[in-house]
């Protein structure tokens, strides 16, 4: 099944003003890599420091419009490759999966849990809600169909004590790094498909920019060395989010290098899975 190339550029609840320009140089990075020409999703528009209540609304149309294009790409047999500006793009895609795929695991690899609702956000940012909304804890107005029991955090460290609530009481497996290695994960997907998201913050901070770093990370190497041993015939789809571009070429382009090595694994299979004539 060949992979199809879609980034998001609209704005979804981004506080930070190098997300949108992440994507969009972590796509060029793949689309040399893999051939493939990308869907462009979404208007560029300015960050803002604004509540879920103020930013869900705002970003309905590229929501819509992403959903829709990654459902056309499953009902074309194919595998969606998805950059994302935020992990906010995940209330669209969650959806989709878990109506197309609903036997996959989904791998969230991830600082965070991102298991907040309406109720227990400290910080109101859409982009910590995303999973407790694709599993029915609230309604995003985009799809609450995701079994909680099928969604592994990997990596994650960050999580707020009613968060962590919600992830036990909802049956989340949570791997903490230091538990994170090539076979806690394999036994954790077993022969399932596998919907892989990556945040860039699961990383130990200063290897790929993100907005919300925390400490104590995964190294890119453990990370490749994970994304290598899963079989290439079980990955159903993946994401990328949350690379925080600078201003700065230099170190743009470091980043870019650590993203492209470490998910080197996952755009060979990519290349292979794939040609340039997909459709679009």
């Amino acid at each position: 099944m060949p992979f199809e190339l879609v980034v998001s550029q609209g704005r979804i609840a981004d506080r930070s003003p190098g997300a949108i320009r992440g994507a969009a140089l972590a796509t060029d990075v793949l689309r040399k890599i893999t051939g493939l020409t990308p869907v462009i999703v979404g208007t560029p528009a300015p960050p803002e420091r604004d509540d879920w209540t103020a930013s869900l609304p705002e970003a309905r149309e590229t929501l819509e419009a992403l959903q829709d294009t990654v459902a056309a790409i499953i009902s074309r047999g194919n595998k969606p490759l998805i950059v994302a500006n935020t992990c906010s793009a995940s209330l669209a895609s969650l959806p989709v999966a878990a109506r197309e795929h609903p036997d996959a695991i989904i791998l969230w690899i991830d600082a965070h849990g991102d298991f907040n609702t309406p109720d227990t956000t400290e910080s109101g940012y859409l982009g910590g809600m995303v999973l407790a909304a694709a599993c029915g804890l609230w309604d995003s107005g985009h799809g609450n169909n995701l079994d909680p029991q099928r969604v592994v955090l990997v990596g994650a460290r960050d999580i707020d004590a009613a968060e962590g609530k919600l992830l036990e009481e909802a049956g989340v497996t949570v791997l903490a790094p230091e538990q994170t290695t090539p076979k806690t994960v394999l036994n954790m997907i077993g022969n399932d498909p596998v919907w892989i998201h990556i945040d860039w913050d699961v990383l130990e901070p200063n290897f790929v920019p993100a907005a919300y770093a925390v400490e104590n990370g995964l190294m890119p190497d453990v990370l490749k060395t994970i994304l290598a041993a899963i079989p290439a015939r079980q990955i159903v789809g993946i994401e990328l989010a949350e690379f925080e571009a600078s201003n700065d070429p230099a170190a743009n382009a470091q980043a870019l290098k650590v993203l492209g090595d470490v998910i080197h694994p996952l755009l060979t299979l990519v290349r292979e899975g794939s040609s340039s004539t997909a459709h679009h």
